[in-house]
C-alpha cells in the first residue's frame, strides 16, 4: 500500500510541544519500530533542524535516522533509502531541494521507495515536493508556482493559514490557469493520500482544515481534530 502524508505545517519543528501529527505518522506503518529517516535537504541539511528531529523521534517507538546529501554517510543512497519504512521530508527551500534530488537521483530512490511501500511524508517543502505543482517562495520574496515530483495529481499549497499572501497567491495562479487546481492545508494539518487518493484528512489544532481549490471556488473540506481521539 503506498501512502503520502502531505502536512501544510506542524510536527515537530513548529509544534514540538504538539506531537499529534508525528505520531499519527508513526502510526501508518505496519511496523512497531518503523524506521524513519529526516531528509533536510530544504534547509540544506541544517544541523539544528536534525537535531530537533532526533530529539523528538528518540523518544518514540521508532528508529530515526537522518540523510544529509551536504554530508553523506553512505555512498549507496538508493539501499540506504530502501530499508526505511518512513521517509520524512523537512521544510525549506523546494526549488533546491529539487535540484539536489534531482542531481543525487535521491527522486528516483525515494519513488522506488514509495512503491516498494515506503511512507512518504513531510512539511512545507517537504509537502509541496509530492504534488505536480504548487506555489513557493523558494525564489524570493514572492510567491511563485513551481514544478515538483508529480506523485500525487495536481497542485498544492501548504502554510494556507499560516502566511497572510499565500491563500490569495494560489487562488489567483489556480483562476489564472498557471497552475491546475489541487488541495491546500492549514498549518496543523495532514493530508493522507492512499494510492494516489486523498483519505483523510487529520489536524493538530482544532480549527484547522485542510481545502480543494479550483478556479471557481475553495471548498473547505471534512477535517478530523486528532485531540478529540
Amino acid at each position: 500500500m503506498r501512502q503520502i502524508i502531505a502536512m501544510g505545517g506542524g510536527g515537530f519543528s513548529m509544534e514540538p510541544e504538539n506531537p499529534l501529527l508525528d505520531r499519527y505518522i508513526l502510526g501508518q506503518s505496519s511496523k512497531k519500530q518503523p524506521k524513519i529517516c529526516f531528509i533536510g535537504t530544504a534547509s540544506g541539511d541544517a544541523d539544528s533542524y536534525i537535531e530537533r528531529f532526533y530529539n523528538f523521534f528518540k523518544k518514540e517507538e521508532c528508529e530515526p535516522a537522518h540523510l544529509s546529501l551536504f554530508k553523506p554517510h553512505t555512498r549507496d543512497i538508493q539501499d540506504f533509502v530502501m530499508e526505511q519504512d518512513i521517509l520524512y521530508v523537512g521544510g525549506g527551500n523546494t526549488k533546491n531541494l529539487m535540484a539536489l534530488w534531482k542531481e543525487w537521483e535521491l527522486d528516483i530512490a525515494i519513488r522506488q521507495a514509495y512503491n516498494n511501500g515506503t511512507i512518504l511524508s513531510g512539511l512545507s517543502a517537504g509537502s509541496l515536493c509530492w504534488f505536480e505543482e504548487g506555489v513557493t517562495d523558494s525564489y524570493g520574496s514572492e510567491l511563485e508556482p513551481i514544478s515538483c515530483l508529480g506523485l500525487i495529481q495536481g497542485s498544492h499549497c501548504p502554510h494556507y493559514d499560516g502566511e497572510e499572501e499565500r491563500r490569495p497567491a494560489y487562488q489567483k495562479l489556480i483562476q489564472d490557469k498557471i497552475i491546475g487546481p489541487g488541495y491546500a492545508a492549514d498549518d496543523g494539518v495532514a493530508l493522507h493520500f492512499i494510492e494516489e487518493k486523498l483519505q483523510s484528512i487529520v489536524s493538530s489544532r482544532p480549527q484547522a482544515s485542510g481545502y480543494y481549490v479550483d478556479k471557481e471556488q475553495e471548498t473547505k473540506l471534512s477535517t478530523k481534530y486528532l485531540g478529540d481521539s
